[in-house]
């Protein structure tokens, strides 16, 4: 058996590890060798590719391979020790970033590698590697661009409301008539003018898709830029003739695109106008309607709230990720449970910046999560519910989308917490949520408001009970 051939051999392994992987990762009590599987892969694929550049291209390829991969894996592990767990999500963004740029570079070698390095193909292939540079480009240039989009509004460094042009709807639908253009013309008659303007146009179309995308759904433009670079993957692997890449970015791009059409199903959005930039509204009316007083609770008195519940459920949002408050949170839930309380949690499905945020934030806290619940398991139960602690949420839990046809988030299901006996809201003041839409739950007879930092409030409760 040759080198190339074992190689060959050892990614179909990997193809099916990562496979195993995404089949473990579906289950709680799965995914820890999910993880192992999917780690499993990569080795075995990274250690495939070295041995395919030691035969084909000698000992100079191989060290500035392993160079490569010591710097990029440096840099990984460093990034992977910092991170706190409120940042994952936009690292995750601008880690897609990176496999777009790859794509793109991927095929710009391409490109130059047949007119200008002078690689011969026949010419009924000359057509379909053209073709394929044109896509693998296109794909690469907006994941890239949407991504790095997507990591300013979620780190905070550009706003998070949607960036509404005249006739966005036609710049989009003009930048994508250009590159089928562009496409065919470069098909026809490749040359470096056309592949720089295709190039352009990609990059431009990406910023404007996520710019024009409001807060509220930016999970679901996360979930969708995972699927991007997994086809830009792809693409990339009909370059190279690499057949992991093939199979690894089907994987990616059809599960991250089926995650964003569950995500919109939950979220009543139309899965189309979402990944086309159609949804991104500022709040209107509703953000500065007068909805009455609120009214403060302590620590203490939610304490007592607590003490004489039958059952409990918590609802977590992004605040309790920004306050780390999981673990007291967790202590909570053990001290409730110790006294006879059932506590369970209701997870929305877009809770926090990413899928699965609070529920990674829970387990993490060793939270059981047989008692962490969907929205769709949980929310017919709030009606026999003693208490609900909101910690951190504010969209998900508002019942404007519910009652209020005008509302920028009308339609959108959430929990209906404000059908239990009492609502404990803890937030750091009163402003809005990330979908900039004021919440009439905080105003409702039933709901009071415990202000401060989410951690030290719910460590106060600990010490009282």
């Amino acid at each position: 058996m040759t080198l190339a051939t074992a190689a060959q051999a050892a990614y179909i392994v990997a193809a099916l590890l990562f496979i195993l992987s995404l089949a473990g990762l579906s289950k709680h009590e799965t995914a820890r060798s999910g993880v192992a599987s999917g780690i499993s892969g990569m080795v075995i694929a990274l250690a495939a590719t070295v041995v395919l550049a030691a035969d084909g291209s000698g000992t100079l390829a191989v060290i500035l391979l392993a160079a490569a991969m010591a710097i990029g894996g440096a840099i990984g592990l460093w990034r992977a020790r910092i991170v706190e767990m409120t940042a994952m999500p936009e690292l995750i963004a601008i880690l897609h970033s990176f496999v777009g740029l790859a794509a793109v570079m991927v095929g710009w070698n391409g490109f130059l590698e047949v007119e200008v390095g002078g690689t011969r193909l026949p010419g009924s292939l000359l057509g379909i590697h053209h073709a394929e540079v044109s896509i693998g480009v296109f794909i690469g240039a907006l994941t890239f661009t949407g991504s790095v989009v997507a990591f300013l509004k979620l780190s905070a460094r550009i706003d998070a409301k949607p960036m509404m042009l005249p006739g966005k709807n036609a710049l989009n639908l003009a930048a994508l008539a250009a590159f089928a253009v562009l496409t065919v013309v470069f098909v026809a008659s490749p040359n470096l003018g056309i592949l720089v303007a295709l190039t352009v146009v990609a990059l431009l179309l990406g910023w404007h898709l996520v710019a024009s995308i409001g807060g509220g759904d930016m999970p679901v433009v996360v979930s969708m830029l995972n699927s991007y670079s997994g086809w830009a993957a792809a693409a990339s692997g009909f370059l190279l003739d690499n057949n992991l890449l093939i199979v690894t970015g089907a994987l990616v791009g059809s599960s991250g695109a089926y995650l964003s059409y569950v995500m919109c199903q939950a979220m009543n959005r139309s899965f189309i106008s979402v990944i086309a930039g159609g949804f991104g509204i500022e709040a209107g009316p509703a953000g500065d309607r007068d909805y009455g007083e609120h009214r403060e609770i302590t620590a203490v008195d939610t304490a007592g709230l607590l003490k004489e519940a039958k059952s409990v459920v918590i609802t977590p949002g992004y605040g309790m990720a920004v306050a780390q408050a999981q673990y007291p949170v967790a202590e909570l839930t053990r001290r409730l449970r110790e006294r006879g309380v059932e506590v369970r949690f209701g997870i929305h499905p877009v809770a926090g910046r990413l899928p699965g945020h609070m529920n990674v934030l829970l387990a993490e806290a060793k939270v059981p999560y047989d008692i962490v619940l969907e929205m769709d398991e949980i929310n017919d139960d709030f009606a026999t519910t003693s208490v609900v602690l909101v910690i951190g949420a504010n969209d998900t839990v508002n019942p404007a989308a519910v009652e209020d046809p005008d509302s920028p988030i009308a339609g959108m299901p959430v929990l209906r917490v404000w059908e239990a006996d009492n609502v404990v809201v803890f937030k750091r003041s009163m402003a809005t949520g990330y979908a900039g839409v004021q919440n009439p739950l905080f105003f409702r007879h039933n709901t009071s408001m415990l202000f401060g930092d989410a951690r030290q409030r719910v460590e106060e409760i600990v010490a009282a009970l």
